[in-house]
């Protein structure tokens, strides 16, 4: 019997990693070259249809996305269009999806509303210079092979910026929610303002009811997976706005006419005054698009089974904001939202992303007129749901429960992305990381060990008061890298074991197994504590160093200094190594 799995069942994450390693030279950087090759028409009409589905979703999303970032609704959709093209291409994923999304929203507007000063042209101008840069950095650091650098950002770290971009967007759009504008700066200044407005009764209570009921439409019908709610919610408004001729007897602002046609190629141009803030709004935009895409790609590539390369994914997210930013489009990321629902419609390949740009497209072309009852209160609550889809509290709860000061690191960062904007907030969150990592290494765990009766090997003494000590040696273990931060405490340590001895102190052994790097400083301390132990003619030996670690020693010049034989293969041999040579009679 052939147990082989069918075309129709065969995972297609999986054929993609093995082709991968049958392609070489440039065609390893375009994952959609290998995905033709491997592609079986039976997914064909998986495709085509999880791409009309998915339709539904891309153009309110993309038009509400744009609202959001401070330019008009069309460059949404063209922002929607290129990518999924670009990334088709060169994304490694099989049915990640990209486009406008909510998390960027707040970055993007934070540099283009105060810019644009009200122009349209200057605002797209400078939102689709954005996506360049960040097409470009991301582009940089997956050839640099650096898709590693969003892992230095800790959960609680992510989490209370997210969560602070997460309010700054919803604080954002309920003012088009409630029917009135406000000219706050930043997110603590606009509440004040938006109470205010509602105090002073400046509610349009036609926009307010059309957009409370998309809203409430929305996260009402979230749970059910295969009920287009965003679609129900939006095509019913437009209607009904569009047959009561509610903009016209209401006051209810509606999108209007879209442009027909598709984006053209336009090179974006601003002036230098404005440059270093769209260069910065740039990096921030790729760090935080990487972030979300290489967790979300990560989370689909282990369900499915497949291997997606983090590098390759950097690539595929800075050749679709390239393409968005050249094409009239505005910075982009992974949905976290549009992707399950490709994924649930039964998406096999990129082709459903395709499919969804083609339809775009068609409406762009056919029907451009389709939305123009679209209330902008609508769109307003589209990202509202969405940002409160990026709200995490459960798992916030967890880490105050369990490791309190993560989660008031978090609640800083929170409170930083808030009061200080999405940008320096961004900047707030990599220093209070760098801070967290450099704290851990700083004062890390270290233990004197002794033997402890009926187990096996060497522990902290502390948590076995009973552990017998060989007399005359201390086994001391330091569980972290040696740097310039904690060479000097090291040392104390060190010192600090020998004085509280119980017995006089010959050799000292450092179980250095979890010491995985040295610096030049950390080099140069251990021999001055060298020369201090052997003033008072103690010993220091290692056991159990890595050779990496020991290759630093030579080449710092340090390692002949030491001698090779005070190095042991093991704690074990190293205490075998003292007791022969003292003839202490002890036995382990």
């Amino acid at each position: 019997m052939n147990n082989s799995p069918s075309p129709d069942t065969a995972e297609p994450g999986r054929l993609t990693h093995l082709a991968a390693t049958r392609l070489t030279g440039w065609r390893r950087w375009v994952p959609g070259l290998k995905t033709i090759e491997t592609y079986q028409v039976v997914w064909l009409k998986h495709d085509i249809t999880a791409g009309l589905v998915l339709t539904t979703m891309l153009v309110p999303a993309g038009i509400a996305y744009a609202e959001a970032s401070g330019v008009h609704g069309i460059y949404g959709l063209y922002a929607t269009i290129i990518p999924l093209l670009a990334y088709a291409l060169f994304g490694p994923s099989r049915i990640l999806v990209l486009g406008p999304d909510s998390s960027l929203a707040a970055v993007i507007l934070a540099v283009v509303l105060p810019l644009s000063q009200g122009d349209p042209t200057r605002a797209i101008a400078l939102a689709s210079l954005m996506a360049v840069v960040s097409g470009l950095i991301c582009i940089l650091a997956g050839l640099l092979r650096m898709g590693f650098i969003t892992e230095l950002l800790s959960k609680p770290i992510r989490y209370g910026y997210m969560n602070g971009i997460a309010l700054s967007v919803l604080i954002s759009q309920l003012p088009k929610l409630f029917g009135f504008s406000v000219d706050g700066d930043g997110a603590v200044h606009n509440t004040l303002l938006i109470v205010q407005s509602i105090l002073h009764g400046r509610i349009n209570p036609a926009t307010f009811m059309i957009g409370a009921g998309v809203l409430a439409a929305i996260l009402l019908l979230k749970p059910y997976r295969h009920i287009p709610g965003t679609l129900i919610a939006v095509v019913g408004t437009t209607l009904v706005t569009g047959y009561m001729d509610l903009g016209q007897h209401a006051g209810v602002k509606v999108l209007g006419s879209l442009p027909q046609g598709l984006p053209v190629f336009a090179l974006p141009w601003i002036s230098l005054a404005d440059l270093q803030a769209v260069l910065i709004g740039g990096f921030a935009v790729a760090l935080v698009a990487f972030a979300d895409t290489s967790v979300l790609s990560r989370t689909y590539a282990a369900k499915n089974r497949s291997y997606v390369d983090p590098d390759q994914e950097m690539i595929g997210l800075g050749a679709a904001n390239l393409a968005a930013g050249l094409f009239q489009g505005f910075p982009i990321s992974s949905s976290s939202s549009r992707t399950p629902v490709a994924e649930a419609s039964g998406a096999r390949t990129q082709l459903t992303g395709v499919v969804g740009a083609l339809a775009v497209s068609l409406l762009l072309v056919a029907a451009p007129d389709l939305l123009r009852n679209l209330p902008t209160s609508a769109l307003a609550a589209v990202v509202i749901a969405s940002a409160i889809g990026l709200f995490e509290i459960s798992d916030l709860k967890r880490i105050y429960r369990i490791q309190n000061w993560e989660f008031w690191l978090s609640i800083i960062c929170f409170a930083g992305v808030v009061s200080l904007g999405a940008i320096p907030g961004i900047g707030l969150a990599i220093i209070i990381s760098v801070i967290e990592f450099l704290w851990n290494g700083w004062r890390p765990h270290y233990a004197v060990l002794g033997r402890v009766h009926d187990i096996r090997g060497y522990h902290d003494i502390k948590r076995y008061p009973d552990a017998r000590l060989v007399p005359g040696l201390v086994l001391f273990r330091w569980d972290a890298p040696l740097f310039f931060a904690n060479a000097e405490l090291f040392q104390e340590c060190i010192l600090k074991a020998v004085a509280s001895s119980p017995t006089p102190v010959k050799r000292i052994i450092i179980a250095a197994e979890p010491v995985t790097s040295v610096d030049v400083t950390s080099a140069d301390t251990i021999t001055e504590l060298l020369a201090t132990l052997r003033a008072v003619q103690i010993e220091l030996h290692f056991a159990e160093m890595k050779d990496p670690v020991k290759d630093k020693l030579k080449r710092f010049e340090v390692f002949d200094l030491f001698g090779s034989n005070i190095f042991h293969p093991t704690i074990g041999a190293a205490v075998d190594d003292y007791l022969a040579q003292y003839a202490v009679n002890w036995k382990p």
